[in-house]
């Protein structure tokens, strides 16, 4: 018996209430995007990204135009996602009627750098969504994220910026999204577990001991004094962050 897809759709339970609810949030206080023009959104196959899949295909119709989703997806021979069999996503996507468009990257093991692969990673996603006509490509980054960006700027280069809710990248002509920055790491795990869809973590062997992964043991730290540290980072991020324009009227 071949098991079936792992589908997260309404009617939700308590959390997918809670998550669709803190979604709906982030989209009306940083104006993300009208709800009318293409979305595509950089699915690695991660519950993170995943997770943002099912939300934004639930939120179409219901308070916000039927608006397109584009999933766009980069393999190769080494992933910063979750190491995912394409298969799995094809089939998920199929099931939504979302399109999915694949691409690779070209990174060999002596070459890894997360720096540079980031960069080529989403030159490939934002190539591909406009491509689709998409200008607008939403990232599964939460809040825990963006707390840990915020620290890393702030001791790698003395800046006061976490990840802005959405971001202009004028050299490419599209903008990110990050639609899931009220939702908290544990409550898109627990998402993810109640649905099925958590799957292997980080397969990146340099990914694995990165200034991210060293961070977010310090935040783990401070939570043992401060319970309430990584919130506080991440509200801090968008209350005080670099970019005024992108925090709530």
């Amino acid at each position: 018996m071949i098991n079936p897809l792992p589908i997260a759709k309404p009617p939700w339970t308590g959390l997918g209430k809670e998550l669709e609810s803190a979604c709906r949030k982030a989209i009306y206080d940083f104006s993300l995007f009208d709800g009318s023009e293409p979305i595509a959104i950089a699915l690695s196959g991660g519950k993170d990204s995943l997770g943002l899949l099912f939300l934004l295909h639930a939120l179409r119709g219901r308070g916000f135009p039927p608006f397109d989703l584009i999933a766009i997806h980069v393999g190769g021979e080494f992933s910063c996602g979750a190491g995912i069999d394409e298969r799995f996503l094809r089939g998920i996507c199929q099931e939504l009627g979302v399109p999915l468009i694949e691409r690779t990257s070209t990174k060999k093991r002596e070459e890894l750098e997360c720096y540079s692969c980031s960069r080529e990673r989403r030159k490939l996603i934002f190539d591909a969504a406009k491509e689709r006509g998409a200008k607008i490509v939403a990232f599964g980054h939460h809040r825990d994220d963006s707390a840990q960006t915020l620290l890393l700027n702030l001791l790698h280069k003395a800046e006061f910026a976490a990840n802005l809710p959405k971001v202009h990248m004028h050299h490419y002509g599209v903008s990110i999204v990050r639609p899931l920055i009220y939702c908290s790491e544990e409550q898109m795990r627990d998402f993810a577990k109640q649905y099925g869809f958590l799957r292997i973590s980080c397969q990146c062997p340099v990914g694995q001991d990165s200034k991210r992964k060293q961070v977010d043991g310090l935040i783990r730290q401070l939570e043992e004094v401060f319970p309430h540290a990584r919130g506080n980072l991440a509200k801090a991020g968008l209350l005080y962050g670099s970019d005024k324009a992108s925090t709530p009227s």
